[in-house]
């Protein structure tokens, strides 16, 4: 089962951008908005986060099962989850989607709480992931104001600046440090360590990838990268409120896992082969909830060998310090031959009117970046081009 991903997962990233895949991509991403529209209409006071989470998975169901249903070439075109619906309110970093059976999956939605919702869609591999922050009861006469505005605007504000560094030639630090001056400005910190990665068919977390707030360790081992022509990026932009960014594990059980492709182990107990058997027909590459599987008792044990091995990977649910917001915004870029393009929508919910910190950004070239377009009209780039060649002359 896991050879024909493995094939997959190592081809050519040249291709990945191809016409049809970008279509394929741009159809995914279609889906996730159409998602977080409905969800963001049901993200209101007393809602249950188990109802959201749950809803949300079956709407990318519905909505992946409705399109591709040609095989080619006799193959049926594998669709699906690409990211589990994740409803993470308020200090919860990411990864929050209880069972039933969770003590947690009772818990409701407050007025006022800042909920991040983060999803994703794929089309023969080719996903769409998305992520968007939103707070319960705001509205123009009523909008965010103090830390929760400032944290959401330093987000949305270091996701603009990412799209606009994310593109052929940058670096991967570039946007490390550009993120963590934006989230000085509010007085804000990018959560430690998290990391955007580089996509390709079937894959969601590329060996090509950007760190925020790295600690001391991490800024000496992690790889430098520059971003290349047809690549496609997940950017992941997450602030905290918090003094130092940093977050913790706490007393809440993962629920969302994901298959390693490049590790390879002969399982010993049986319920660990059937369930890793399950996760790969159901789930392929892609991460998926326990909720997903037939039998979440039965799940949760064989998971525990495959964790044990380095075969299934865990997304844990952390959580910086209790009074503490987490703003979230993840969008799926490609950084094509004509230029940056993004693949997921803008956010939904984000609207200035809605959201208004008294801080600001200062910084003079951060300030000039985010006037600039994604991508260059062809009369600029001829511009740029002919005063590159009147230099050279004069030289």
């Amino acid at each position: 089962m896991s050879e024909p991903t493995k094939q997959e997962a190592t081809k050519p990233e040249e291709n990945n951008t191809a016409a049809a895949d970008f279509t394929k991509y741009k159809t995914a991403a279609d889906i996730v908005n159409n998602v977080l529209k409905k969800l963001i209409s049901l993200t209101v006071e007393g809602a249950k986060i188990y109802d959201l989470c749950v809803e949300g998975d079956k709407l990318l169901e519905q909505g992946t099962g409705a399109v591709y249903n040609k095989a080619v070439k006799g193959v049926k075109v594998s669709k699906g989850i690409a990211f589990p619906t994740c409803v993470s309110v308020n200090n919860t970093v990411a990864h929050f989607s209880p069972l039933e059976s969770d003590p947690s999956a009772q818990q409701t939605l407050a007025k006022g709480d800042v909920v991040k919702l983060h999803l994703g869609a794929h089309i023969d591999g080719f996903a769409a992931v998305s992520a968007e922050t939103v707070v319960v009861g705001a509205s123009p006469a009523e909008p965010v104001t103090g830390r929760k505005a400032d944290v959401i605007q330093a987000a949305w504000t270091a996701a603009e600046a990412a799209m606009r560094l994310v593109k052929v030639g940058n670096k991967n630090w570039q946007v490390t440090e550009a993120v963590a001056k934006v989230a000085a400005a509010f007085d804000c910190k990018p959560v430690e360590g998290m990391l955007s990665c580089q996509q390709s068919q079937n894959v969601i977390d590329g060996k090509k990838r950007i760190i925020l707030n790295p600690s001391e360790a991490q800024k000496r081992e992690f790889e430098t990268v520059t971003f290349a022509e047809n690549e496609v990026w997940g950017i992941d932009i997450l602030i905290s409120s918090g003094e130092d960014g940093k977050a913790r594990l706490e007393e809440s059980r993962t629920t969302i896992y994901q298959k390693e492709s490049t590790v390879t182990y002969q399982l010993k107990m049986k319920t660990s082969r059937a369930v890793f058997s399950e996760v790969q027909k159901k789930a392929g590459a892609f991460p998926f909830n326990i909720r997903s599987l037939e039998d979440e008792k039965r799940a949760r044990l064989g998971l525990q060998e495959a964790v044990q091995h380095n075969l299934v990977k865990p997304y844990e649910v952390i959580f910086t310090p209790a009074g503490t917001y987490v703003a979230a915004f993840h969008f799926t870029i490609a950084l094509l031959p004509g230029g940056p393009a993004m693949i997921t929508s803008p956010p939904v919910w984000y609207k200035p009117e809605l959201v208004k910190s008294e801080k600001q950004l200062e910084d003079a070239e951060l300030k000039e970046l985010l006037t600039k377009p994604l991508r260059e009209s062809k009369k600029a780039k001829k511009a740029a081009k002919a005063e590159g060649g009147e230099a050279k002359a004069e030289a």
